[in-house]
């Protein structure tokens, strides 16, 4: 039961780090900016936080407890992907463009948490209600 709590709130985390991060990056776009090394490293920490929620999947599926649906595990394939996907698109370019699109993939990610949590059970264990 701790394994499955323990996802559950990393997901979260991922959820509410990617809002921060879409906030961030919107922002530093309308202001001109493009995409600084602390965004940057913070994507990075984004990214070990999702590569450490994978882990606990897998780990999950290996104790015998599955997703209620499959589209659980596309989720938590693409999610990860995402930045570096974004990262390989753009080239690593710094530009104010770039840094839209870090911003609006995070936004994407955040959305495709969301979803992951309400495709993994019926109730899931870390939410209050």
């Amino acid at each position: 039961m701790i394994l499955t709590d323990l996802h559950c709130r990393v997901g979260l985390a991922i959820i509410f780090f990617a809002f921060a991060l879409g906030v961030w990056g919107g922002i530093a776009f309308l202001r001109g900016f493009g995409v600084s090394s602390s965004y940057f490293g913070a994507l990075l920490i984004g990214e070990i936080l999702m590569l450490a929620q994978a882990v606990l999947g897998v780990a999950l599926i290996f104790t015998g407890r599955f997703p209620m649906d499959g589209l659980h595990i596309l989720y938590g394939v693409v999610i990860p992907l995402t930045f570096a996907a974004v990262y390989v698109y753009t080239r690593g370019a710094q530009t104010p463009r770039e840094m839209m699109i870090y911003a609006v993939m995070s936004f994407f990610v955040m959305g495709l948490g969301i979803r992951g949590i309400m495709t993994g059970s019926v109730a899931p264990v870390c939410l209050p209600f």
